[in-house]
């Protein structure tokens, strides 16, 4: 347990950012899982209209150093390698 006045300040701080990546990561899940969701349901143009909103959501989180870069990156690829194989 942290002794001193310092550490226990740190210690409240690392909890509320712990919280607040919590959260964040989970949005980002969500979005995903909506584009996705779209994908399997065949729907092709509400896939695209995801993927739209879904891309600003996964690139601010990659700046904020929630997830990698490349992560970002792949996610947004696959999404977009499966809205392209669906029919139109």
């Amino acid at each position: 347990m942290a002794n001193t006045a310092q550490a226990k300040k740190r210690a409240r701080q690392a909890e509320t950012h712990r919280q607040h990546n919590a959260s964040l990561r989970s949005m980002f899940r969500t979005y995903v899982k909506r584009v996705l969701k779209a994908i399997q349901t065949g729907d092709k143009s509400k896939a695209e209209s995801e993927y739209q909103t879904a891309v600003p959501v996964i690139d601010r989180m990659a700046r904020k150093g929630l997830i990698h870069g490349n992560k970002a990156a792949r996610h947004k690829s696959r999404l977009t390698h499966h809205i392209r194989d669906m029919r139109a």
